[in-house]
Formats: C-alpha cells, structure tokens, sequence
C-alpha cells in the first residue's frame, strides 16, 4: 500500500488528507471517506486502508480544516466533547459540496485514480454530506453509503433529501436499530422521498445495533456483526458501481 498526508488546496485554505492506495499500477476508482464528529485519525486511517487494500484510492480528508485543523476527539475530556460539537454543528452540506469539488480536481490530477469512477462513504455527521455530494455531482458519483447518518431529513433548505431528484448514482442506508440521531420516523421521511425521487437505493436497519456501531474504539457499543455486515454491504455496492479496483 502506499500512504500519503498531504494538502488539498479548496477555496478556503489548505485542507489536511490522508491518502492510501494499493502499490501497483493502475487507474483506481477513488472512494471519498468523509469522517465522522470526532474527527480525521488513526482509527479512520485504517478503515480508509481496508477500502484501499480491495483496489481503491481512497481519500479521507480533515473536513474541520477551517477552525481546528488535526482535531480529534479526546475521549473522556469534556471540553474536547464540547468542542466536537461546536465543530460538527459549524459544518454544512454546502461547504462539504465546496471541499469535495477540491476533492475532485485533486484525484483528476492524480495518475493512479480514475476520476470518472467515484464513490463516497460517510459516518454519523458525514451521512448527509455524502448525499449531498452525490447530488451536486451526478456524473462522477456512481455511489454513496451512509452509515448511521445524522440529519438526513431536517427542515433546512439544504437539507439532503431535497436533493435526492438530482441523484443519478446508487445510494445506501445503514440505520441503527437504537439512534436517537435518525429515529424511525426520520427514517420513514427518508423513504418517502427516495420513493418519490426514483433513486437507486436500499434503506437496511441492524437489529440491535447502536448509533457508532461501526468503530472498533467505540467500547460496547462496536458491534462486529454488524460492524462485518456493512463493510459487506460496502464494498458489494463499490463493486456494482465502480467495478473492481486492480490490486
């Protein structure tokens, strides 16, 4: 594998990426890995390398870059919680469509990603934002999974189900069976609209599982089913819609 840190030049500033891709030749489809709240580290790092190591060039970026770069969450320390909400709460779909546009004009220069193959991947607060990248550009974006999103249905005006109609990819919804972020309810909203917008989509609730179940350093509430269940689901829909990657 091949690992790259670097920065990615956006509108408004220098956003910090961790790069991984296999060591070979070839033109790679590229998988976008938004993080979650708690920020860019090492426990994403390698999540971001499982997808690399099956044939994709991955990107994770540092989403927070514009007020904290190299934030990460410390766990049991109050005033870091606190800031991870503050940072969470200051992003927006919008200004994650700008930081992937830059995402996309780096992999177009990049000879080992194919930036006509894209895929995006995103946890708890990056849930919506792979939706609403995948809105903003249908033509790249052959994919998206949400795992365990957060405000998929809100009532603001870019809220991401108002763009599921502009959606030409196949989108994927892992939902916890106990979120207190996506209630059943907002879940049903959900479907409603994929419905009503035609899109290519499966909505798939783990039974049992909680919202974080996906993360290894989450203690209790990592759960390996389910956990196993959506890297199946991920790369399934990886493959449907960007074909394998050569290792």
């Amino acid at each position: 594998m091949i690992e790259h840190h670097l920065q990615i030049l956006t509108g408004e500033g220098e956003m910090d990426a961790f790069v991984v891709h296999p060591d070979a030749p070839g033109d790679f489809p590229v998988v976008l890995f938004y993080m979650d709240a708690p920020g860019k580290r090492e426990e994403l790092h390698d999540m971001a390398r499982r997808i690399a190591s099956v044939g994709y060039y991955v990107v994770l970026p540092d989403l927070y870059y514009r007020k904290a770069a190299g934030f990460a969450l410390e766990p049991g320390n109050d005033e870091s919680r606190q800031r991870m909400f503050e940072l969470m709460y200051g992003l927006g779909n919008r200004m994650v469509v700008r930081d992937t546009e830059a995402m996309l004009d780096f992999v177009d220069a990049e000879p080992e990603a194919d930036a006509t193959r894209i895929g995006c991947v995103g946890y708890c607060m990056s849930g919506p934002f792979v939706v609403a990248a995948a809105a903003a550009f249908p033509e790249p974006v052959a994919c998206a999974a949400s795992i365990y999103g957060a405000r998929l249905v809100t009532d603001r005006d870019d809220s991401p189900h108002l763009g599921l109609p502009a959606v030409a990819g196949e989108l994927y919804f892992a939902m916890a069976e106990h979120d207190e972020w996506a209630p059943p309810e907002t879940v049903r909203q959900l479907e409603a609209a994929l419905e009503a917008a035609g899109t290519r989509h499966r909505v798939e609730w783990y039974p049992g599982a909680h919202h974080g179940f996906a993360f290894p350093g989450r203690g209790e509430i990592y759960d390996k089913p389910s956990a196993e269940r959506h890297w199946q689901r991920l790369f399934a829909l990886l493959r449907r819609n960007l074909g394998p990657g050569r290792p």
